[in-house]
């Protein structure tokens, strides 16, 4: 009896034992995971990775994954914390954007998002920041509402916004006498930006004489210009994003024919190839790889043709290498802190170096003051689309916008 008692104890203390040190290892383990966790900043990127923008989502993906390897010196880490980015597709549906941001809030628990391509969805998202307390970067969405009348203090765009973009456009043709129409989606980006470039070419003392507006998903604008240039004006000035645009049919209705200066922003390659009917034209440039004389741009330019078959950077990918730059630079002044007021703190009228140059955030509203180009496009042998050609930058200072969140 007396053995079988102490039998039963032995086996008793053994089990005690074993339980005690799966118990020790398993917090040992969640230990080590929550250490590893504290040492690893999180950031969501929301970006139209199909859809009608999808040729801008996929170049800010791929441009702020080689901002991050500029700014931390391909080492992934910001004093010495690892950085780690989840990416999600918004499909270019505000609603699913909204979803999307939220899974990265709650189920990724990231310490910063990054988007949108489009403005709608970005506008859907701006709420769920500060709910949330977290900082957004905004690239590239351009509607000005998102740091205007939709603004709140968790919100810094690197992208421009649609009154730099009019700024730009007004420099460009903007005068006392020229008669102006203009054709734009009918959508956040198209109509912040008319309304912002009516406003900065009546300061030029132009005349506007037609303002139209066409279905975004439309593919035949033929009704739309010929709205627009029967006033018979002097330019017709168009802000027109994604792959749907009206170049052709401009074309095929000899609009400039008619001596209708044609005015508009450039943008990606893919549109540049089909601008060949706008050979000549002045407008803007909010980046093209042989603009901006920097360190940076070189980089990118080179670190991009050797990674990508020899491919030269497009518009977006310098944004997307602008954003992470931004959050690398501003984790650095925190010194690895994530906390949400120090960071608006510490980015509120930062400045940091970009591939366009020298950008500052507005301590006003967090919109990143920086350069647009003023350009004309010309034919270039061995390049198969019309290349911007510098006339002049435009810096910070002459491309600052209107402060809108007041």
């Amino acid at each position: 009896m007396f053995n079988k008692k102490k039998a039963v104890l032995k086996s008793f203390l053994i089990t005690c034992v074993i339980g005690s040190l799966l118990l020790t290892s398993a917090c040992g383990s969640d230990s080590s995971s929550s250490e590893e966790e504290k040492d690893t900043i999180k950031i969501g990127v929301l970006a139209s990775l199909t859809g009608a923008l999808e040729a801008y989502g996929k170049q800010t993906v791929r441009g702020f994954e080689l901002g991050l390897d500029y700014a931390t010196d391909g080492t992934g880490e910001v004093v010495g914390k690892k950085i780690k980015f989840i990416v999600e597709d918004t499909e270019t549906k505000p609603d699913v954007a909204v979803k999307k941001a939220t899974k990265l809030l709650e189920e990724d628990e990231v310490d910063f998002l990054v988007g949108s391509t489009s403005s709608s969805d970005t506008l859907a998202v701006l709420p769920l920041a500060k709910e949330y307390k977290r900082i957004m970067i905004v690239e590239p969405a351009a509607a000005d509402s998102i740091t205007g009348d939709n603004f709140n203090p968790y919100i810094f765009r690197t992208g421009r916004n649609s009154s730099q973009d009019a700024v730009a456009g007004a420099a460009a043709i903007a005068k006392e006498g020229v008669r102006i129409a203009t054709l734009a989606q009918d959508n956040a980006y198209g109509r912040d930006g008319i309304a912002a470039f009516i406003e900065a070419a009546k300061e030029r003392s132009a005349e506007i004489v037609a303002e139209v507006y066409a279905d975004p998903n439309a593919t035949d604008f033929t009704a739309n210009i010929q709205s627009a240039i029967s006033e018979k004006p002097d330019y017709l000035y168009i802000v027109w994003a994604g792959s749907n645009a009206p170049w052709k049919q401009l074309k095929d209705m000899k609009v400039q024919e008619k001596g209708i200066k044609i005015s508009t922003a450039v943008q990606d390659i893919a549109s540049l190839k089909t601008m060949d009917a706008l050979i000549g034209m002045e407008g803007y440039s909010i980046y093209y790889h042989t603009l901006p004389d920097n360190e940076i741009n070189d980089w990118l330019v080179e670190e991009h043709k050797k990674r990508f078959d020899g491919e030269i950077p497009d518009l977006f990918t310098a944004g997307g290498m602008t954003a992470a730059i931004a959050i690398v630079e501003a984790l650095k002044k925190t010194e690895g802190d994530t906390d949400a007021q120090l960071l608006i703190e510490t980015m509120e009228g930062m400045e940091f170096d970009s591939p366009k140059g020298k950008m500052k955030f507005r301590e006003e509203d967090h919109q990143a003051l920086q350069s647009l180009y003023s350009i004309t496009l010309e034919n270039q042998e061995g390049v198969d689309h019309p290349v911007p050609v510098l006339i002049r930058e435009l810096d910070m200072n002459e491309t600052e916008p209107p402060i809108r969140n007041q």
